[in-house]
């Protein structure tokens, strides 16, 4: 690795503002809002003008609005965004040998040897012309020999613009920004190193790796080695889980409907954590039913994109009700979630129950530390039994045990 990379990092510019300006030009230069509309909201997304007054995204709407009352709130509306994510990400896979999508409107591209062939600021420049051209939707990237560098580039070339970083050149572009700028610092590390009176990433590039590591533990050497620009992580290729699923075959057949739907509400939330585990949302949701005589039955529903609970279990209730009715003995109950794609936690926003995403945070955070049946709904409690770990994280799922339900 090291210096014969060379890393684009590309942004979409105020992605949803901007996908809500292609649908109506009368947005254009006014100050856009798009969240939960009312005051328990929060900001998904808004755009520069709105940023002008101070607003910024997870602001609650509330306060939002104080900040910039003549603002255009939009509820926003998952599906569309995802259709432009869609759409550029099939650009990209067209043109690039090796690509990553960190997000709905983030990506990663990995360029290194073509230099040798065609320019790679020229081939990264054609690419964004060709999305901007194709799509109507505006585009920044950073162009250097790794992905913090390119990551913090594209921020400074925004809006709509590119910028590139020369080999050599990675301290001296970093030194005068200010720490907030570093990937992996939030807002509590942002507090903390200014307590210390470090605002500038030059004052880290002067520090001894020690002292960063004494006072920030792991976290510090990582913001040392950011801070000097270093950065080995490779361009993961990029693939999507196409769905997840679970399902019971039980050891005797059954007829206990409050048993079966504990169940699936048990499937139904779990699978909802391993989607917001994998920052993953889905689109389509089916249940299975298996019965005694071995006839199977499913039914799916598609939704707008959601990882969330009051989303999801409702819905695998609903497809239930509506299929089990035959009225036999069921051999096998199973759910999947299918259509999934990169998103985080702004796919959600747009929804006004923000309380519950605040919620959901909270119980992922326990059932990621101490398990994920830490956290469990009474009417799930009985499904001891369903498989519970991580499809996203590359390992196979575990063998388990026979078990009774």
């Amino acid at each position: 690795m090291g210096k014969d990379r060379s890393i684009v990092h590309m942004d979409l510019d105020t992605f949803f503002v901007s996908c809500e300006r292609l649908l109506d030009s009368r947005l254009n230069g006014k100050p856009i809002m798009i969240g939960g509309t009312s005051d328990r909201g929060v900001v998904a997304a808004c755009s520069y003008e709105a940023r002008a007054f101070g607003v910024h995204s997870a602001m609650p709407m509330k306060m939002a609005r104080e900040r910039c009352p003549e603002a255009i709130i939009i509820k926003g509306n998952s599906a569309t965004y995802m259709k432009y994510s869609t759409m550029v990400t099939n650009i990209i896979k067209e043109d690039a040998p090796l690509y990553e999508k960190s997000s709905v409107d983030e990506f990663y591209i990995d360029l290194t040897g073509m230099d040798e062939f065609y320019g790679c600021l020229q081939y990264a420049s054609e690419l964004r012309q060709r999305i901007m051209k194709e799509t109507g939707l505006p585009i920044s990237f950073g162009l250097s020999e790794n992905k913090t560098v390119s990551k913090i580039a594209t921020g400074e070339a925004k809006p709509n613009n590119q910028i590139k970083i020369d080999y050599g050149e990675e301290k001296p572009f970093l030194g005068p920004l200010s720490v907030r700028k570093i990937p992996m610092v939030g807002l509590k590390t942002y507090q903390n190193l200014r307590n210390l009176g470090i605002k500038k990433i030059h004052t880290i590039q002067n520090m001894p790796i020690d002292m960063m590591q004494s006072a920030f533990g792991k976290n510090g050497s990582g913001i040392w080695r950011k801070a000097q620009g270093i950065d080995n992580t490779p361009v993961i290729q990029h693939s999507e889980r196409k769905s997840i699923s679970t399902e019971r075959t039980f050891d005797h057949d059954t007829i206990d409907i409050l048993k079966l739907k504990g169940i699936l509400s048990a499937m139904a939330e779990n699978l909802a954590f391993q989607l917001r585990r994998g920052k993953k949302v889905c689109a389509c949701v089916t249940v299975k039913v298996r019965y005694s005589d071995f006839q199977t039955q499913t039914l799916q529903r598609r939704l707008p994109y959601s990882s969330a609970d009051h989303d999801l279990i409702p819905l695998v209730a609903e497809l239930f009700e509506r299929l089990y009715n035959r009225r036999l003995l069921v051999r096998l109950i199973g759910v999947r979630y299918s259509d999934l794609v990169n998103g985080h936690h702004q796919m959600s926003l747009f929804d006004d129950k923000a309380n519950f995403f605040e919620l959901y945070q909270a119980m992922d955070k326990m059932r990621i530390r101490y398990g994920d049946r830490a956290v469990l709904r009474a009417v799930g409690m009985e499904a001891r039994t369903i498989g519970r770990w991580n499809p996203f994280s590359g390992e196979p799922p575990p063998l388990l045990a026979n078990r009774r339900s």
